[in-house]
């Protein structure tokens, strides 16, 4: 079975991914019986299109410099183009918009009305227009699944496939890799939060601007995302109650030490309600996680909690969520 694939966005998840394909070809011929061809890449100033198939070890070589391949085309958009491609699946891992979820929001748009299934990896869609989206694919008959938007490797959605005898009543979890390494480093070394800010920004834990992060944004987005999957609401970022960690200082935290507490920045979905915000938890708490792992305690109604914890981030975590996403796809279609 022959899957045509349309990538847009070659940051470092999208090159991540397609090393994974690369790499693993034989190996997801052999189990699944399934050839994924990469016909186009895009890129925000251009694309690489061959629609019978992109040499990806030439593309990897190139590194960077890809766009001296002679089947560099300057200037087209992928928006105009996913019409032309004749594609079974578009992979969308371009970075995300908070305001308005642009341009991946018109990127899959387009594609679903194309008859395209998507894979994405940006958050920014699913957090403003969760079910313009839901309602388009289905108009469409397509699938679109987005895995990597919440935990990245960790299978926070697709759980949901594994509950269906079930039911998640709410949700508590550490979403956000920068806020609970900077609050762990501020726990182990009574560090302030400058500090530890500065520390993970070197280590490239934070962006140089770490506004999204550590005021709790990043962190409402994959919440929402994860409430509307799995406990069937249908809310939007504007529904968090929204509180970030820049406020918490050393002192704080030596406070809730002397309790046996520590601070942590949690994500909650219980009782119709979303919030994120520092909250105290016991010392040997399952939440009480440490550097930039993320945790996902759901509590279900007929097993009580199950737990996932995992990293949240990166290139191959995300790129493994993505391919994961794809196989179940195509799976489904057979």
């Amino acid at each position: 079975m022959e899957q045509k694939i349309c990538l847009i966005g070659k940051g470092n998840v999208g090159t991540s991914l397609l090393q994974l394909l690369n790499e693993k070809k034989e190996e997801i011929m052999q189990k699944f019986h399934v050839d994924y061809k990469v016909i186009a890449i895009f890129e925000h100033d251009g694309g690489l299109i061959n629609k019978t198939g992109i040499n990806l070890q030439e593309v990897l070589n190139k590194g960077k410099d890809f766009r001296e391949l002679s089947y560099w085309n300057p200037g087209i958009k992928a928006l105009k183009e996913l019409g032309n491609l004749d594609a079974n699946i578009c992979i969308e891992t371009t970075p995300t918009n908070p305001d308005n979820a642009e341009p991946a929001l018109s990127h899959i748009i387009e594609a679903l009305n194309n008859k395209i299934n998507v894979v994405a990896s940006n958050k920014g869609p699913f957090y403003l227009h969760y079910e313009k989206i839901k309602k388009l694919a289905q108009e469409n008959k397509c699938s679109i699944r987005y895995e990597a938007t919440v935990a990245s490797c960790v299978p926070a959605l697709s759980v949901k496939e594994g509950l269906i005898g079930n039911t998640i009543t709410s949700i508590n979890a550490i979403l956000n890799g920068t806020t609970n390494y900077i609050l762990s480093r501020m726990t182990s070394e009574g560090i302030e939060f400058s500090i530890a800010l500065k520390e993970a920004q070197e280590l490239g834990y934070a962006e140089a601007d770490p506004t999204l992060d550590i005021e709790g944004y990043d962190a409402a987005g994959k919440l929402v995302i994860l409430a509307n999957e799995l406990l069937g609401w249908s809310r939007t970022i504007k529904d968090v109650k929204i509180k970030g960690i820049s406020h918490i200082n050393a002192q704080t935290i030596e406070l809730a030490s002397v309790d046996e507490l520590v601070i942590k920045h949690l994500a909650i979905a219980e009782n119709g309600k979303l919030v994120v915000e520092p909250r105290l938890i016991e010392k040997d708490s399952p939440l009480n996680i440490s550097g930039t792992l993320n945790v996902i305690e759901l509590q279900t109604k007929y097993a009580g909690p199950i737990i996932l914890i995992g990293r949240g981030a990166g290139g191959f975590e995300a790129a493994s969520a993505i391919l994961n996403d794809m196989i179940n796809i195509t799976i489904k279609q057979k």
